[in-house]
């Protein structure tokens, strides 16, 4: 029962500790000064955001920014991360398992995402991710011991690849933009 007490007591400390502190950010004063909150500042605070431009001055209600930067870090949600070796090397051993069986799809036309996912199953791979129609199927899967496994299977083009995840997670790469 004393432990009860003394939690109960250290709770009741905390409780009007913070409602102290609550009631003191209400009376309008700033720490460290002794005008109103609302009282006028000397310096703005920042209401936007303003592409850096060399050899001009901002104003002072904005916040700088790289603008060429910041689309360049837009685009980052496609980038793939990295790999372990063993990851690899195990995603590699099942991408020369299943070209032959996608190869085989390429050169007879069945190239829609239903024979695409049946070759990925009949892999081991699982996680599939697919967008295609009778023309084409660019699918995903996930490697046997991690990262991915994507490509394109089409009348032209088969590309099969290995990569790590990309950035906005899973292996598929997201269509569009942020």
């Amino acid at each position: 029962m004393e432990g009860m007490a003394a939690t109960r007591g250290m709770t009741g400390l905390l409780l009007a500790s913070a409602v102290a502190l609550l009631l003191a950010g209400c009376t309008g004063m700033t720490p460290g000064a002794m005008a109103p909150a609302g009282a006028p500042n000397a310096s703005p605070t920042p209401t936007r955001a303003c592409p850096q431009i060399d050899g001009a001055d901002l104003p002072p209600e904005c916040v700088p920014y790289d603008p060429d930067n910041a689309m360049a870090q837009n685009e980052r949600y496609r980038d793939r991360m990295e790999m372990s070796a063993a990851s690899r090397a195990a995603a590699e051993e099942a991408v020369v398992a299943l070209r032959p069986a996608l190869e085989q799809l390429r050169a007879s036309g069945e190239v829609s995402p239903d024979f695409v996912q049946a070759a990925l199953q009949d892999a081991g791979l699982d996680g599939i991710e697919m967008i295609g129609d009778e023309r084409g199927t660019e699918f995903s899967a996930n490697g046997p011991e991690g990262g991915c496994i994507f490509g394109v299977v089409s009348d032209d083009p088969l590309t099969v690849e290995v990569g790590g995840y990309v950035m906005d997670g899973g292996c598929f790469t997201p269509r569009g933009g942020h």
